[in-house]
């Protein structure tokens, strides 16, 4: 059994990003551009796994530099007095091959709640150069007001301008540490 490895975020090949419905008939799409993730692992038992990402809540980008500072204020993520979006790993466990559910403890504007994400984990591959890197894909949905963010509109026609499913994607690439 090999000892547990610390394995170094790729972020030229990783990304975390989401999507929130928009007026009940469309969807916007945002990023946050930086973001750390700590991982140790044993590739022969990857539920010992340990892992923590950790985002910068005012690198949220959404193309829109006026919602992207509403998104900052306190009418959502506060990131003056919470600077951070946290995600600590709390169990893996496998749904078959490369397939798993991963549940972790996600904090947001202060608020800690338990997440499940339906994850995929890729290697360890060599590549060209000779240095070992696995991947991992996270899909997810959280509701937002169970996080307080729960700032909202009415729409003339009836519902609310801002959907409270936020669909959250990751993928993140690491390089075999020292």
């Amino acid at each position: 059994m090999m000892a547990a490895t610390t394995w170094n975020l790729d972020k030229s090949h990783s990304g975390i990003t989401f999507s929130v419905r928009h007026m009940m008939i469309t969807n916007v799409r945002g990023s946050f551009n930086d973001f750390e993730a700590a991982v140790s692992a044993d590739q022969d038992n990857l539920s010992a796994l340990e892992a923590t990402i950790t985002i910068d809540a005012a690198s949220i980008n959404t193309k829109d530099e006026g919602r992207d500072g509403h998104l900052k204020s306190p009418d959502f993520f506060n990131v003056e007095q919470f600077p951070h979006i946290v995600f600590k790993k709390t169990a893996l466990e496998s749904a078959g091959g490369d397939d798993y559910k991963l549940t972790g403890d996600v904090s947001i504007a202060g608020v800690t709640k338990s997440i499940t994400l339906n994850t995929e984990i890729s290697g360890p591959a060599k590549d060209p150069w000779g240095n070992t890197k696995f991947g991992v894909v996270a899909d997810g949905v959280i509701n937002r007001s169970e996080f307080g963010l729960s700032w909202n509109a009415a729409l003339e026609t009836g519902g609310l301008l801002v959907g409270d499913a936020i669909k959250i994607h990751i993928e993140l690439e690491f390089a075999q540490g020292n």
